[in-house]
């Protein structure tokens, strides 16, 4: 039997139980490639008076300036602001996370940080996610949308396991459906949903019009990890599995995190780049061969030059079977 305090999923179950619909009033949004539209799309169907804050993740370039709240403040009836570090959390404010900052929740207030990325990306849908789900709990609603790759199923799924209600945009209707669909395969999710059917939702849901039913306590959460035999593609460093409910996730020991979908996808493109390095090893000694037998005895050079055409054709090797590779496993 478990002791100790009550996990946020503890409360949403008596909650239920008594006929009671917890508060919804934290939204956060998730989205990469091809959100943009649709998170226009849904901050409009937002009602100015709505009683909850959003806190808004789009994967952005680090050196590029945020332009989401002036796109963002000409479809809302919501003050939309860029977030800063020390940000109070308030009702009826849209925030957006700034390029090359994870953006966390703490004690009810904004706090933003340039540590390890996470699937690649700072900053990351996962790292606010998991913020506002460890935070926040039934109070949540988490949505994600249009991307590539994995980022904020595993944050989704926190959510969803603290209590949350979890919303994924139809990957049918997503320009880059694999972020929903890793959602819809990873995490707990109570609908899936149209763009112009999200923001009608969230104004119901935090109205208190809406209640699904949510996720059941899964009990304290023993996180182990072990080796997993792979090297961090950001540092080189060896990953470690981590051993716990929800999607599989692996980090590596400075703490950069790569759910397994980001692993595999820079794994391929690492392999690729680590064979050009070999064929421009061999190319430079080619080379550096037949330099030398344009200088060398009588005697040395047709073995240097038959060194050099060698190491071509290794060379030559290794292009085709960069160019042959089998296409790699979709999304």
């Amino acid at each position: 039997m478990r002791t100790g305090s009550f996990l946020a999923t503890d409360f949403v179950v008596i909650a239920l139980s008594l006929g009671q619909v917890p508060a919804r009033d934290i939204v956060t949004i998730g989205g990469s490639a091809g959100s943009i539209s649709v998170l226009e799309e849904i901050i409009a169907a937002l009602p100015a008076n709505l009683e909850a804050c959003l806190i808004i993740v789009v994967h952005l370039a680090p050196r590029d300036r945020n332009v989401l709240p002036e796109i963002f403040a000409n479809k809302s009836r919501l003050p939309v602001m860029q977030a800063l570090n020390g940000d109070r959390i308030q009702p009826g404010r849209i925030y957006t996370a700034p390029p090359d900052r994870h953006l966390l929740i703490a004690d009810d207030h904004i706090h933003l940080a340039r540590g390890p990325k996470e699937g690649l990306h700072r900053p990351s849908i996962n790292v606010t996610f998991r913020s506002v789900a460890a935070r926040y709990g039934p109070r949540v609603v988490g949505v994600l949308l249009s991307g590539m790759l994995d980022d904020g199923a595993a944050g989704l799924w926190e959510i969803g396991n603290r209590g949350g209600i979890t919303i994924v945009q139809n990957p049918r209707e997503a320009q880059y459906p694999s972020m929903p669909l890793n959602a819809l395969q990873d995490a707990i999710v109570n609908y899936q949903l149209n763009g112009s059917e999200i923001g009608p939702l969230i104004g119901r849901i935090v109205r208190g019009e809406e209640a699904p039913q949510t996720a059941r306590a899964s009990g304290e959460e023993n996180v182990t990890d072990a080796f997993s035999g792979f090297r961090c593609p950001e540092c080189d460093g060896p990953l470690f599995e981590l051993r716990k409910p929800g999607p599989i996730e692996f980090r590596c020991r400075v703490g950069h995190l790569m759910p397994l979908k980001t692993l595999l996808h820079e794994g391929t493109s690492n392999q690729e780049r680590r064979l050009y390095q070999a064929m421009l090893a061999l190319l430079e000694g080619a080379d550096l061969a037949e330099f030398a037998a344009n200088r060398a005895a009588e005697i040395d050079r047709e073995a240097l030059r038959g060194e050099a055409a060698q190491l071509r054709g290794h060379a030559e090797t290794i292009r085709r079977l960069i160019e042959e590779r089998g296409e790699p496993t979709p999304d």
